[in-house]
């Protein structure tokens, strides 16, 4: 495989200052989305007792909104790089609202899998198209613009079993239907952001940029398609890893330690949290330093952290999960922004295949790990995934440093 480093020269208009306002509402949006998102991982302790549901049951909750996302999302980016939907982001926002109703009104299993469908029909539409106009917003600091737009997603991961503790543990599950308001507010910033895209479109229309360069700038495909499949394999190690950490962890504190349901949402906001944190530094460190280095150190650099975790106390539990959540985190818009500039002209389609691949990681990892912690524990399993950051040794294989694309 060659080393040479692919330069992204894309068909867009000369570089531009940083949208800073556009920036911020593609940011906000999604940590609206996700937040709504999290409300389900924060619900599992309620659906567990209230549906009596097994584990395995539990991952396939998860299993069908990140399935459903992971499908679609490829697809959809495909599609929209063919045909730019400026107001795609409304409609994907009110799909999750719809699907986050039906959550709150859930009077059975088969209903809240319905409802995650929704939620994940949501993301689907959300993930790719969001994260192309985070890159058109960057004035070409790519690596910033994407952390940005990851941290908006964090913050609301993180923010969702805050919420449940305070909200919907006293209150109930149909306590849920209170944040539809937080979901109004999301089609509102995407109302905006499609305007502003649909006018960079028209400027772009209006003074197109020569495109042979680009082509010349290509890597081989079978090369593009080497690396790519390298990148997927550290999007497994990081997201299967992930979806056992986070999806159990409430259980894991709750049998192992002892520890209350809302203590135990309040731990899972801690490490959600440090993960929030840990996406803003990926980027722009990426920005300076190339994205190998930060993909290297965010995966691998966290492995002995995981392999201490299954036999730390509570004290050292917490203290580990914050370093592992902060660490990990910065490598998604590393990868991503990564994986872009081997392939500009499919910005829609790269972004859709990897937000998909991510979720589908995570839900399967959840409905495996789900099933092997009834047949055996949490416990278990914990030791079983502290393996899978090993697996980061594999980004030796990546090019080196890269040379920054062209806005």
């Amino acid at each position: 495989m060659s080393s040479a480093a692919p330069v992204a020269v894309t068909a867009t208009p000369p570089r531009r200052p940083v949208a800073v306002g556009v920036l911020a509402a593609i940011s906000g949006s999604h940590l609206v989305n996700d937040m709504m998102q999290s409300l389900i991982l924060a619900l599992y302790p309620i659906f567990k007792g209230q549906f009596h549901l097994s584990f395995a049951q539990i991952g396939l909750i998860t299993l069908t909104y990140q399935l459903t996302a992971s499908l679609f999302q490829p697809l959809i980016g495909l599609r929209t790089d063919r045909r730019p939907a400026p107001y795609s982001l409304p409609m994907g926002m009110a799909s999750t609202l719809c699907g986050l109703l039906l959550l709150a009104y859930a009077p059975n299993f088969a209903t809240v899998l319905a409802a995650a469908m929704l939620v994940g029909i949501g993301s689907a539409i959300f993930h790719p198209e969001s994260s192309r106009i985070a890159r058109l917003a960057s004035g070409g600091r790519h690596g910033l613009s994407q952390s940005v737009f990851q941290l908006g997603g964090n913050a609301g991961t993180a923010i969702g079993p805050l919420l449940a503790a305070a909200v919907i543990a006293p209150n109930g599950q149909r306590s849920v239907a209170w944040f539809g308001g937080a979901a109004l507010l999301g089609i509102g910033l995407l109302c905006y952001v499609g305007r502003w895209y649909q006018q960079h479109l028209r400027a772009v229309a209006a003074s197109p940029v020569p495109r042979a360069a680009a082509a010349e700038a290509r890597l081989p495909s079978r090369t593009v398609a080497w690396v790519i499949a390298v990148l997927l394999v550290l999007i497994f190690s990081k997201y299967f890893y992930i979806a056992g950490l986070s999806s159990f962890y409430t259980f894991y504190l709750m049998q192992k330690f002892g520890v209350s349901v809302q203590g135990a949402q309040l731990h899972l906001f801690g490490f959600l949290l440090a993960s929030a944190a840990g996406t803003l530094i990926g980027g722009p460190v990426g920005d300076r330093i190339g994205r190998k280095p930060v993909i290297w150190a965010s995966i691998l650099g966290v492995a002995p952290f995981a392999l201490i975790l299954p036999y730390a106390n509570l004290e050292w539990t917490t203290l580990l999960t914050l370093v592992i959540g902060f660490v990990l985190s910065s490598a998604f818009s590393a990868i991503l922004v990564y994986a872009q500039e081997l392939m500009p002209h499919r910005i829609g389609t790269v972004s859709g295949l990897f937000f998909g691949f991510a979720f589908g990681m995570g839900g399967l990892g959840a409905a495996v790990l789900g099933v092997l912690a009834d047949h055996t524990s949490i416990v278990w399993v914990y030791k079983a995934i502290s393996f899978l950051p090993l697996l980061g040794m594999v980004a030796a294989l990546l090019p080196g440093p890269r040379a920054r694309p062209a806005a």
